[in-house]
């Protein structure tokens, strides 16, 4: 049989469950706004950067195995972002979707490596930034 550490459990379902979290105002003013990315896409991109961040981070046993992790998941931020911008007659829009994706991913590998306070400051940089930096852009 396997032992079942209850403790590593929690801890992990607590760190997946602040990145769900910090994830939630971007996600949830996206979703108002009617952009492509919204509740749904902001949590599950910041809970699975965290949890990939979280297995490099419990399985692998060197930093230089974990930076491969993290390059990786930057690699495939920036994919997902260039999936949401859109060019259409000279029009190029989705810009600052995909950077607000990208900067959701770092909010779940900021928590996998308990840096709340990191993972804080994105999402609260992110939603201001794509809240009133628009009304500043546009007034």
């Amino acid at each position: 049989m396997f032992d079942i550490d209850w403790q590593v459990i929690l801890t992990t379902l607590a760190q997946m469950g602040i990145a769900y979290a910090l994830a939630l105002p971007v996600a949830w003013d996206r979703e108002h706004e009617a952009r492509s990315a919204g509740l749904r896409t902001f949590p599950l991109v910041s809970v699975a950067a965290c949890g990939y961040m979280l297995v490099g981070v419990q399985v692998l046993d060197s930093t230089d195995a974990e930076s491969r992790v993290l390059y990786g998941i930057i690699t495939g931020m920036g994919f997902l972002g260039g999936g949401a911008i859109l060019k259409s007659k000279g029009s190029v829009t989705g810009t600052a979707t995909a950077a607000s994706l990208w900067m959701t991913g770092a909010i779940g590998v900021a928590v996998a490596f308990h840096r709340y306070e990191i993972a804080l400051v994105l999402a609260l940089l992110n939603f201001l930034t794509l809240r009133y930096v628009t009304e500043l852009k546009d007034g």
